[in-house]
């Protein structure tokens, strides 16, 4: 096993899981780099997925951050849209592209580019809640991710949670929608190797490791700081790959 792999696996592990991310589009594009096949690329980032968004969300969890009502119309469509969208085998080209383009507007506007972000929390439309989970979840089931780069920056400019709020959201929306993607791969027929084991435990690792910094050292400017960038490197990747 490649060790400067294993490095950067746990570097990319930590960043994310600082901010409640999984960590599956920082995987793809390393694995894409180190030449991994692409139907080896999808399970191996969901599974690792699995890992590092349950160790983000039992930290920000144990802190008090996650909400569960809102949590809970999320994922009442993300789930059967994720597995339906794990079954689908289609380039994911045309997906990267318009995703990353998009993501690019909701990191300025993070910035403060478009001006500053409401600080205060308002109530969340269910209808709408329901629909952002529903489209999250059958984008993430295509491309293999767990969707919280989507979700984050939603969930953030609707006003609908604060940061760390928002990070614990995401990590147990991850959580869920990567083992329903890997459910429909399942399906399809899904095998996965031994060679994946040293990834899972350097990603978790850094998960542990990022998931205590975001929930009990980082502060609101400096998570906010950290979700921005990771969310600038999801752009990167899926614009450029």
């Amino acid at each position: 096993m490649d060790y400067g792999l294993l490095l950067i696996l746990l570097i990319v592990s930590a960043l994310y899981a600082s901010v409640g991310h999984g960590g599956a589009s920082g995987y793809l594009a390393i694995m894409a780099l180190y030449g991994f096949s692409p139907d080896v690329m999808k399970p191996t980032a969901l599974v690792l997925n699995l890992f590092v968004a349950g160790v983000s969300f039992i930290h920000f969890y144990r802190n008090g951050y996650f909400k569960p009502g809102l949590f809970s119309w999320f994922v009442i469509t993300s789930i059967p849209a994720a597995f339906v969208g794990g079954m689908i085998d289609l380039d994911p080209y045309i997906y990267r592209k318009v995703l990353g383009v998009l993501l690019i507007f909701a990191v300025l506007r993070m910035l403060g580019v478009f001006g500053k972000m409401q600080k205060e929390t308002q109530s969340p439309s269910r209808v709408l809640a329901m629909f952002v989970g529903l489209c999250i979840g059958f984008f993430s089931g295509i491309i293999g991710i767990g969707g919280g780069i989507l979700l984050s920056p939603v969930i953030l400019l609707l006003g609908w949670a604060d940061v760390k709020q928002t990070a614990a959201i995401s990590a147990l929306f991850i959580w869920i929608n990567s083992l329903a993607g890997l459910a429909g791969d399942y399906s399809n027929g899904l095998e996965l190797s031994t060679q994946i084991l040293p990834l899972i435990v350097v990603t978790i690792c850094g998960g542990f490791l990022g998931s205590y910094l975001g929930s009990f050292r980082f502060n609101e400017v400096r998570l906010r700081q950290a979700l921005s960038f990771v969310l600038a490197l999801a752009c990167l990747k899926l614009i450029l790959m």
